[in-house]
């Protein structure tokens, strides 16, 4: 792996010609400008935030298949998680940016595939772009400050994100391998070109050094400036909160129950559980309650048809949504108590209008549901939905589509808010965690403050085993995470398969989903792992074909 270190216009960028091979660039200042004071290196912090949601191309340049408009980053790897793992359901044959192609694994079993490369080398980007403050921070020839002192924790927190992203698509799920000898994915610690990364590192190993750089960067916060308040921007930044969630999500992973569930609770400390007019808004600003981490995307950061409200809302007046609705998995949503308001944000009697849906039920001459006994009933609720929910005449409906994801402005194009961890989130690991550590009663308190904010009848002490607890926490991640991106590491965490027919069905057409709609569980399937990209393959030195994912 070789980068060059561009900086230019207050972003780090890894720059690439011939297969990431050495480039000059035209536009860039010297790294040793750049790092040469705290309020430079903030900017370049700054840069780093922006570049967790631009386009490739911003900040991956040279030409290359990787600098693409077509992955605008956290807009795509969110969604994506649900979109593989089946929770966010195609209702018909779109393909915008690849959509379907993921849904139907054709995407990251393929090692020429943008989504495999994309990913890696944004993940790259990151951990370069820390690697250029941490090592400038470390030599020990600045001032130490509270300000300085956030930065560095910024920096390993951000590389720790970065090689668990990678470590948990391009390596074998740590609870189901043997992650002491498993290969994992290269460690780079350079800051200077030609940033050539060692071989693959274990999985241990790689969890090792992410497990590092959270203590670092804890260490750092609790004796750095604390971050902003009162703007959507603020939630942009990593504080303490951030790196205690990251190493909630990590010691989960790897099956340190009690690291997770300690960490979780630091990192909701303080943090209000949304309610329901909260959890009802959209899900499309970091300034929600409970909203620990977020992008607060600028609108002149033009991802618009490359949003993640553009793939996952159905009010994006884009026609990836208006003509394939996305709907959640019918099993999920009539297992949720009518008692709970998030059943509201699933239209499980929508009229199915979509004349190209997969299912073959579209328009009134196919309608099934009693509920509409005329026409003239079946396009009057297509109205009265599109009033309702502010989409356009041109969107389809479809039994069991969602409106939990919706833009600020619906029916319009303007990218918003991606949220990425939040105060539910780290309740429900510490709920988990608790449980696998066989504290039923920790467990149902916990559990108990989540279900008691959603559902007027909510008992937790009926999960009274262990099975059954972990059975109800899966349900719960299901209901309240859905569309935010966990579902495909949850299944790897757990062992667990897609199957579509099973129970009834999800609702997913087999024709439209094909090998994908039943696919066997990770621990015998290697196509949970994603492919390694055939061009890091070719030019990296440490990797050879052999070092291919099977």
């Amino acid at each position: 792996m070789k980068y060059v270190l561009i900086v230019a216009t207050a972003l780090l960028a890894v720059g690439c010609e011939e297969d990431f091979l050495d480039t000059k660039p035209t536009d860039a200042i010297s790294a040793s400008d750049a790092l040469a004071t705290e309020a430079n290196m903030e900017l370049i912090i700054a840069g780093m935030h922006r570049a967790m949601y631009s386009q490739s191309q911003t900040i991956m340049p040279g030409g290359s298949a990787i600098a693409s408009t077509q992955r605008a980053n956290e807009h795509y790897w969110v969604p994506m998680g649900d979109n593989l793992a089946g929770g966010l359901i195609h209702s018909a044959n779109a393909n915008n940016l690849g959509w379907r192609s993921e849904a139907q694994w054709n995407s990251h079993t393929q090692e020429t595939s943008l989504t495999v490369s994309v990913l890696w080398y944004h993940r790259y980007n990151i951990i370069a772009n820390a690697n250029s403050i941490i090592n400038r921070v470390e030599a020990g020839d600045l001032a130490d400050t509270p300000i300085l002192r956030n930065i560095l924790g910024q920096a390993y927190a951000y590389r720790a994100y970065a090689y668990m992203s990678l470590v948990q698509h391009y390596a074998k799920g740590y609870l189901i391998g043997n992650p002491s000898s498993d290969p994992g994915v290269p460690l780079l610690y350079a800051t200077e070109a030609p940033f050539t990364s060692a071989a693959r590192s274990t999985v241990q190993e790689v969890y090792d050094q992410i497990a590092s750089d959270l203590e670092a960067a804890i260490d750092n916060f609790k004796e750095g400036a604390p971050r902003p308040t009162g703007s959507a921007y603020d939630k942009a930044n990593l504080n303490i909160d951030v790196a205690y969630g990251l190493r909630a999500r990590m010691a989960l992973a790897t099956g340190n129950w009690q690291l997770a569930a300690e960490s979780a609770a630091l990192a909701r400390e303080g943090y209000d559980i949304m309610d329901e007019s909260a959890w009802k808004a959209g899900f499309n600003s970091t300034l929600l309650p409970g909203v620990i981490w977020g992008s607060n995307v600028i609108t002149t950061e033009t991802t618009y048809f490359r949003s993640y409200f553009y793939l996952a809302s159905n009010t994006f007046n884009g026609s990836q949504v208006r003509n394939n609705p996305k709907i959640a998995d019918r099993r999920l949503v009539d297992a949720i108590p009518d008692t709970d308001f998030r059943k509201d944000m699933f239209l499980i009697d929508a009229p199915n209008s979509n004349l190209s849906a997969a299912n073959g039920q579209g328009g009134w001459e196919n309608n099934t549901n009693p509920l509409y006994e005329t026409e003239e009933e079946f396009e009057a609720e297509i109205d009265r939905l599109a009033s309702k929910w502010g989409w356009t005449s041109r969107h389809n409906t479809h039994p069991y589509m969602h409106v939990k994801l919706r833009q600020a402005v619906p029916g319009g194009i303007e990218p918003d808010d991606i949220i990425y961890m939040r105060a539910e989130e780290m309740l429900l690991i510490e709920a988990e965690a608790l449980t696998m550590m066989g504290d039923i009663d920790g467990a149902q308190a916990v559990l108990q403050e989540l279900g008691q904010s959603r559902d007027s009848a909510y008992d937790s002490s009926v999960f009274d085993t262990q099975e059954s607890l972990m059975e109800h926490i899966k349900f719960q991640r299901g209901v309240e995470l859905w569309g935010e991106g966990f579902l495909f590491q949850d299944k790897i965490r757990w062992n667990e398969g897609i199957d579509h027919s099973a129970d009834g069905g999800s609702g997913a057409s087999q024709v439209l989903y094909q090998d994908a709609y039943i696919v066997e569980k990770p621990s015998v399937n290697p196509d949970w792992v994603f492919k390694i990209p055939q061009a890091e393959i070719d030019a990296n030195p440490n990797l050879s074909p052999a070092d291919q994912n099977p």
